[in-house]
């Protein structure tokens, strides 16, 4: 595996942890891990890449070794994160992003807002979530008030092992190998509770409990698309053929199109034998449309 080292930024009073492979001299390349993961699961793509890149991957706040708030998180601190981020590692030009997940709507929405500052993107399962109706938030502000009442909790496991079968369970795709390795950076040893809910000792999921709440404010659909209206550089949308998400947006005629439609020049590309967790599932595929998109 390529050796990664590790920076700290200060990004308006939040201390984010930057995971850098490569060579600082060479074309600049942003990854951006999605919801409960972390940046050292891009390992797998890095070590298929075939060219010389500066690689500069952060872990958003509340995941993996950047700092941890214990209180909840509104999504538009990502986006601030990934002003500071930029501003530091490429603060004059054009960037190259690559997001999975919520990495990818990160992505998606900074080069809509600076669109003059992105060159190309990737966005891999980053397509925006499920849309929502104005009658949905009474009951989204009760479920989050009830939160902060009684906060999440996270999973707890026996053992490394363990939390390496539960990732090969929800990912048929994923090696015992790759599960392994990120039984080592998405696990950490902490305090969470089981199935019957007896709170334990144990393994449990390296990322803040307060992620698991559910936000008061409704996903809306209509302003990511506005922005999304903006951006002007050239965008790639990867899918996984067997993903949930794929099964989600079939469920929801006509969205995936209407969505798409937003982007002034995009692309598709699909990766057989992967779900969501397409980095996990394909490194070599991905690192190969990677390189592909980034120097074509």
């Amino acid at each position: 595996m390529r050796p990664s080292r590790s920076e700290f930024l200060d990004a308006y009073g939040v201390r984010l942890h930057i995971r850098r492979w490569g060579n600082p001299e060479a074309p600049t390349l942003f990854l951006l891990h999605g919801w409960m993961d972390v940046s050292a699961s891009w390992q797998f793509v890095v070590d298929e890449l075939q060219q010389d890149w500066n690689i500069v991957a952060p872990d958003w706040r509340g995941f993996g070794p950047s700092q941890w708030l214990d209180r909840p998180y509104f999504f538009a601190e990502h986006m601030g994160d990934m002003l500071a981020i930029i501003d530091r590692y490429a603060p004059q030009g054009q960037v190259r992003l690559a997001g999975h997940s919520m990495g990818g709507i990160i992505a998606t929405l900074y080069a809509g807002l600076y669109p003059d500052r992105v060159e190309k993107l990737i966005s891999l399962e980053g397509f925006g979530i499920a849309p929502t109706t104005p009658d949905m938030a009474a009951g989204r502000y009760r479920h989050w008030l009830g939160e902060l009442k009684n906060p999440p909790r996270l999973h707890v496991y026996p053992d490394r092992p363990a939390f390496a079968r539960r990732l090969m369970k929800t990912d048929p795709y994923l090696t015992p190998a790759r599960a392994d390795f990120l039984s080592r950076h998405l696990a950490r040893i902490g305090d969470g509770t089981t199935k019957g809910g007896e709170y334990r000792h144990g393994i449990i999921w390296n990322g803040d409990r307060w992620h698991k709440a559910m936000s008061p404010n409704l996903f809306r659909l209509e302003e990511s698309m506005a922005i999304w209206r903006d951006i002007t550089c050239p965008v790639l949308w990867v899918a996984g053929r067997q993903s949930w998400i794929v099964r989600d947006f079939a469920t929801r005629p006509g969205d995936w199109e209407a969505r798409r439609a937003c982007f002034a020049d995009v692309r598709e590309a699909w990766i057989d034998q992967a779900d969501h967790m397409l980095h996990h599932d394909q490194p070599e595929q991905v690192a190969a449309l990677i390189e592909d998109w980034f120097t074509t």
